[in-house]
């Protein structure tokens, strides 16, 4: 069985806006996902260092199943401009309603953890804010450009929202040169009105393609869940939309109920299957593929960052 770190708000509900939703049962979980409970010396070390800066993690706030795993080797997947969307997707933990305003400190204060933390790599994603102009594009460049001041040499991956409406904000998060420009797709587009219903595949798509219009050397990355109804044939036409698009790197994991209100799961897909993706996938032209139940967009992504580098050398060199 998972165990992840319990980090609800018992003051207020987490997702008054599902309560209207029916109950669907939460299905138990098979032999193969399965993780550490966390609570090594430097997991808490890590958790501390979170905590001093203020900070808010996806690992957390999403409930990740890897956490335990990820923050015992002091790695921290950073969630910027709060921990409240303005979305209500059905499959996602994080909290909906009205965000606070932006904090002027957190870019210095996510530069901060990033150098106590020493890490090599870090992604930062965020919440929607489609209450912001920008949808918050101009904080997550003011977030990089702390971060290469502080410690230059660290790598940075943003997993950003949609910008859905947003005119020049892809322009701001790109033109701040992040190494990895990640926007997850989530799931198939007949899926998307039961799942994301305030987002749009296509949007989405071509988000992504027109940050390899913008700087073609930039590595993009994109991820779905499956589980969630989708048919096999669905996930390899999604896999074709990305290759159109020049995505580089594909993850796919397995979908987990966060709670009876949220979107059921209507299968756990096995880790065959996860295998038999994977080599479609390549076989399709993607630089890097990973799939199977467990991964997450920011699981490893220092190490897979290393492995696109040289998947693309090779390919340079072929």
């Amino acid at each position: 069985m998972v165990t992840v770190l319990d980090t609800t708000d018992k003051t207020r509900p987490r997702h008054p806006e599902k309560a209207h939703r029916p109950d669907t049962p939460v299905l138990r979980k098979p032999d193969w996902i399965r993780v550490k409970a966390p609570g090594s010396p430097v997991y808490n070390e890590t958790r501390n260092i979170v905590r001093e800066h203020g900070l808010v993690t996806v690992c957390e706030e999403a409930g990740c199943p890897n956490i335990g795993e990820c923050w015992s080797k002091r790695h921290a997947t950073f969630m910027i401009m709060g921990d409240t969307c303005t979305r209500a997707c059905a499959f996602c933990n994080v909290r909906t309603g009205l965000p606070d305003a932006l904090d002027p400190g957190e870019p210095v204060s996510v530069a901060k953890a990033v150098a106590q933390l020493k890490l090599n790599h870090v992604v930062i994603t965020s919440v929607d804010r489609d209450d912001l102009a920008d949808g918050g594009a101009r904080h997550f460049a003011d977030v990089i450009s702390a971060t290469r001041a502080r410690t230059p040499t660290t790598t940075i991956e943003v997993l950003t929202p949609d910008f859905l409406r947003k005119e020049g904000a892809l322009e701001t998060v790109v033109a701040a040169n992040p190494d990895v420009f990640n926007h997850n797709l989530e799931t198939v587009p007949g899926l998307y009105l039961s799942v994301r219903p305030g987002a749009r595949y296509f949007h989405s798509l071509r988000l992504l393609q027109q940050v390899k219009e913008i700087d073609p050397s930039m590595f993009t990355k994109s991820g779905i869940m499956v589980g969630l109804g989708e048919k096999r044939e669905e996930v390899l036409q999604v896999m074709d939309d990305m290759r159109a698009a020049s995505i580089d790197f594909l993850t796919i994991g397995q979908y987990l109920q966060p709670s009876r209100k949220h979107h059921p799961i209507d299968r756990f897909v096995t880790p065959e299957e996860f295998k038999s993706y994977e080599t479609i996938a390549y076989s399709k032209g993607f630089l890097l593929v990973s799939s199977s139940p467990l991964t997450r967009s920011s699981h490893h992504a220092g190490d897979d960052f290393e492995r696109l580098r040289a998947a693309r050398a090779a390919k340079l060199g072929a």
